[in-house]
């Protein structure tokens, strides 16, 4: 299990294949300074 991440540190980099091709690295691809990161495991 990852380690829990802590007031002021960085978010790892993280890259995810996309349902519609292509991939997204958290937070290389994000524009912004602040963004909220939701992980939805699916139906069980």
């Amino acid at each position: 299990m990852a380690e829990k991440l802590y007031a002021g540190e960085t978010f790892p980099s993280l890259t995810f294949d996309l349902v519609g091709g292509g991939t997204l690295t958290l937070p290389d691809d994000i524009d912004t300074k602040y963004f909220v990161a939701l992980f939805y495991r699916g139906h069980w």
